[in-house]
């Protein structure tokens, strides 16, 4: 995996080149600090105004930074020259709500009836929790940043549903309170954490196995915190079972211009 230490770019236009250019295919946390960084949501123009609602009525794991017209993989709201079918580190491919491929660009995919939404992600808010001396264990030490699906069932629209997914940070104790006060200026990135403690509360019952990304690290003293995530829309497009869709591979975002405060 490459690292942000290793790449380094000084800008997201940078970054987002390097990606395009195949010299980056990695997680997306940790680059780019203060740069809102987007899920991805991409299926056919039929569905589009389903999935807008869904994510009207779950704004918290799905905040729309942007969404795109059918066919168009420019996103100009977003950055300069951003083409939404190479410009993200890896591309998950599912047809009838499985998962039938990981692809690093979508160029042999794409088609013209395809709408791209972007959502929000928590990666936009970890350097401001760096900053504030809260340590981002899963960064140090190289890692995907874990997911985990939860018992909470978010609000459903058209064919769109399924549970809410949350990711997870281990905070020190005595710093939960200012986590939550940080991540409540990031509305855009998901904002508060939605749960503190104990993960059997939320229907999680091994943190050790992750259903996405790396197995976290707590260290003792950690409370495990979680935070709405954007692969939330991806369940949504597995729940569906749409016959072609594309969503990121988790923790591999777009990584946009805009602030992410």
């Amino acid at each position: 995996m490459t690292t942000a230490t290793a790449l380094a770019p000084d800008s997201p236009a940078a970054l987002r080149l390097a990606i395009r250019e195949g010299r980056h295919r990695g997680p997306t946390s940790g680059f780019c600090d203060n740069a809102l960084q987007g899920n991805l949501a991409i299926l056919p123009a039929e569905y589009a105004d389903d999935f807008a609602r869904f994510c009207a009525l779950n704004p918290q794991p799905l905040p729309v930074l942007a969404q795109g017209s059918p066919g168009d993989p420019s996103l100009p709201t977003l950055g300069a020259e951003i083409d939404i079918r190479r410009d993200v580190p890896a591309y998950a491919v599912l047809r009838d709500g499985d998962v039938v491929a990981t692809v690093p660009d979508l160029m042999e995919v794409w088609r013209d009836d395809l709408v791209t939404f972007v959502l929000g992600c928590s990666f936009s808010f970890e350097s401001a929790l760096a900053e504030a001396g809260i340590p981002i264990r899963h960064q140090h030490a190289g890692r995907n940043v874990a997911m985990y699906r939860t018992n909470i069932e978010t609000r459903p629209a058209g064919p769109f549903g399924g549970p809410l997914v949350v990711s997870l940070r281990g905070i020190p104790a005595d710093r939960v309170a200012d986590a939550h006060a940080i991540c409540a200026r990031f509305p855009l990135a998901h904002g508060a954490p939605v749960h503190a403690g104990d993960p059997a509360a939320i229907g999680i019952a091994d943190l050790s196995r992750p259903d996405w990304g790396d197995p976290p690290i707590l260290e003792p003293g950690d409370v495990p915190v979680f935070w709405a995530c954007g692969v939330t829309g991806q369940q949504a497009l597995r729940h569906a079972r749409l016959p072609f869709a594309i969503t990121h591979s988790p923790g591999h975002m777009l990584v946009t211009d805009l602030p992410a405060a």
